[in-house]
């Protein structure tokens, strides 16, 4: 998503106009919810954050943030009730499972999401023409890009058999993108060998499993646990 694109759609939203038009307005309060931490997610919430200085918009001094992060998909919900209850104007959220999380805890504060995969079929919107609701967003995923992961492999690597694929079963999407690879999967005559990662603790027992069942392969599919852990993933593969 491009962060201008965000910004129009918060201006759509009427919470901000031209800066020259803030003098008197109250400081508009923005719930910025995000996966992983704030180390990992440092270079997004940057942009963010210089976007809205282009416009005028100062973090301090005439908006506030409040930055939520969530390492675990069931740590969302909590989070998302926090920033409710907090009364912001709108809340930005960077994930399906924070999207999830944001539309049930509000009904009438503006959720504005970006990164979340399929959100129809996640349930985040009714629909891409006409979103319903309180939330509208940007997606650039699709559960269908999993199994063109596992194609665009066979075809690089004509003699891959065994794939390994690790993915959390409490992300929806994760659930939605490995029914997608299962089924290219099937098509290319490729073994998959799912393996669940909830937590750190699961990523080198799956290394092992994959080890042992001798992968060709490994496709990881995106959640907060995969993108905070990312070093210690890719640690096993290089």
């Amino acid at each position: 998503m491009r962060i201008n694109r965000l910004l129009v759609l918060l201006i759509l939203f009427g919470l901000f106009a031209p800066a020259e038009a803030q003098q008197a307005k109250k400081i508009a309060r923005i719930g910025y919810l995000a996966s992983a931490s704030p180390s990992s997610s440092a270079g997004r919430r940057e942009a963010f954050r210089e976007a809205l200085r282009d416009r005028g918009y100062i973090e301090g001094r005439n908006i506030a943030v409040e930055h939520r992060y969530a390492e675990r998909v069931a740590e969302f919900p909590k989070l998302a009730t926090e920033l409710v209850s907090l009364k912001v104007d709108v809340i930005v959220v960077a994930s399906t499972a924070g999207a999830q999380a944001a539309k049930n805890a509000t009904t009438t504060i503006p959720i504005v999401f970006t990164g979340v995969g399929d959100p129809i079929g996640t349930g985040v919107v009714a629909s891409l023409a006409h979103p319903g609701a309180n939330v509208t967003g940007f997606s650039n995923l699709t559960p269908e890009l999993a199994g063109k992961q596992m194609e665009l492999l066979k075809e690089a690597f004509p003699k891959i058999s065994h794939l390994a694929v690790l993915w959390d079963p409490t992300n929806t999407f994760n659930t939605l993108a490995l029914g997608e690879t299962k089924i290219a999967a099937g098509a290319w005559r490729v073994t998959l060998q799912p393996l669940e990662v909830r937590s750190a603790d699961d990523v080198e027992p799956a290394f092992s499993a994959i080890k042992r069942e001798r992968a060709s392969a490994v496709i990881v599919l995106r959640n907060p646990l995969t993108i905070r852990y990312r070093p210690r993933i890719v640690g096993p593969c290089v």
